[in-house]
């Protein structure tokens, strides 16, 4: 095993909740509400029924684990497997820059059964996320940008995060941790090929990635081996998944750099490749007084990730698709000054307007763009107006980073929107929720809290 490797089990295996500042705890909560959104906010919505069927099929017919999108309950496995797909679908769930890794939708989903099967506390539940953050985060800056150009790092690297969280909740030592991390990283899988056909596939990696990370979890509690070099090994993840890896990512700063409150909330529900330009885009539109019928044309310059995930998409047969276009996207800032799930729903696939700006807009490589990401994602826009004018939108920080994050009252507001847009719960339940979370770390017992919509079984 490799220094780097150790340093990260030995940091996991002694962190402790009294260790964690109040400024992690309190984004934990945060983040939790956040992915609590994104998981409720998919109920009924396709491919997500598929899981739940699946689940009650294979699965006892109910259990410790409480399946968000229904209410219903199943082991701590198939219950991680549906609420990982469901909150990975709206496009609405929490990105790590560095890493580009989208932590909750692996993280809590798995954190949550497994805290549910084991009975335990809200605090215990708090440190364990933070722990599946802090690994995740390093193992995905570890494997580089050449990972991500092919693998879907929330697929690869979510597995082992959703392991380190479960492993925290079960007490892991340090030898542990390090043979959870073999069997993880060993069934860590997830291709970015399913962008060229619309297919669902993106629901299948954060379901196996928590699945799996949990199953890796509770098979090393009963003495199961993993490869003790499975990040750095000859025939490892790194080796096998990435040419520019850096070993020194994964104990960078253990202990004193915090990487979970770097994690950035999704203001838009689409791909977060298109919110620096769409941001930009909006600024400027604001600045000059522009309306879409102004523009003739709109050049993103972007950095090479947004050209490898958008570029796939040239015209959207679906909604989710449709979050993975740049010009769609544009479109419906530019036209109804927003891109929310109502606006892709109701608007990106049948207003012609859209598709006519779609159609105006390009992507262009840019090295000043490029060679920040993905540390930071930088929004430039050139726009041609009709009357010949060439202008330019920037911002540096897209809404939702931890520059520019959002406050707690708006995360309520977009837990309320979420909701309401799935019709989950209706308002009262949601105010419920909401102060359910908040006091998180005061739960004694995560198997007597129920975080269903519309059902309170306390």
């Amino acid at each position: 095993m490799s220094q780097h490797t150790q340093a990260l089990t030995e940091f996991l295996a002694g962190l402790s909740y009294e260790q964690l500042p109040e400024a992690v705890i309190s984004r934990t909560e945060d983040l939790f509400l956040d992915w609590l959104a994104s998981a409720l906010a998919s109920q009924g919505a396709h491919p997500i029924p598929l899981f739940e069927r699946y689940a009650q099929k294979m699965g006892p017919a109910s259990g410790p684990a409480q399946i968000l999108v229904n209410g219903q309950s199943s082991s701590a496995y198939f219950a991680a497997l549906v609420n990982a797909a469901s909150s990975h679908l709206v496009e609405q769930d929490d990105l790590h820059n560095s890493s580009v890794l989208h932590p909750a939708t692996v993280v809590f989903p798995a954190a949550l059964a497994a805290a549910q099967d084991l009975g335990k506390s809200g605090r215990e539940l708090i440190l364990a996320s933070v722990a599946g953050y802090e690994a995740g985060i390093r193992i995905g800056e570890f494997l580089g940008r050449s990972h991500y150009r092919i693998f879907h790092t929330t697929a690869t690297v979510g597995t082992l995060a959703a392991a380190v969280a479960v492993g925290k909740l079960l007490d892991f030592d340090q030898q542990q941790f390090t043979h959870l991390l073999g069997s993880a990283g060993t069934q860590a899988a997830g291709l970015w090929e399913f962008l060229r056909d619309a297919a669902d596939s993106k629901q299948l990696h954060t379901a196996k990635a928590a699945a799996d990370g949990l199953l890796a979890a509770y098979l090393t509690a009963d003495g199961l081996t993993g490869a003790q070099n499975i990040l750095e090994g000859e025939q490892g993840m790194a080796a096998g998944m990435s040419s520019d890896a850096d070993p020194s990512k994964l104990s960078d700063r253990l202990g004193s750099r915090w990487a979970l409150p770097e994690t950035s909330f999704k203001f838009h529900a689409s791909c977060r490749h298109t919110h620096p330009a769409a941001d930009a885009l909006l600024d400027l539109m604001q600045r000059e007084q522009l309306q879409a019928d102004d523009i003739a044309s709109v050049v993103t310059r972007v950095h090479q990730g947004a050209i490898d995930v958008l570029g796939r998409v040239v015209v959207p047969q679906s909604v989710h698709q449709a979050k993975f276009s740049m010009g769609t996207v544009l479109g419906l800032i530019a036209l109804y000054r927003k891109a929310g799930l109502p606006e892709f729903h109701e608007h990106a696939l049948v207003d012609p307007r859209i598709g006519v700006f779609r159609e105006k807009v390009s992507m262009q490589l840019d090295p000043e763009v490029d060679g920040a990401y993905p540390q930071r994602w930088l929004g430039r826009v050139e726009v041609s107006t009709v009357d010949g004018r060439t202008l330019h939108g920037s911002i540096d920080e897209p809404k939702g980073d931890p520059g520019n994050t959002l406050s707690r009252a708006e995360l309520e507001d977009k837990f309320r929107r979420l909701v309401a847009f799935s019709g989950a719960c209706n308002a009262d339940q949601a105010e419920a929720l909401v102060a359910r979370v908040w006091a998180l770390r005061e739960q004694t017992d995560m198997s007597q809290v129920s975080l269903v919509g519309g059902k309170d079984h306390e």
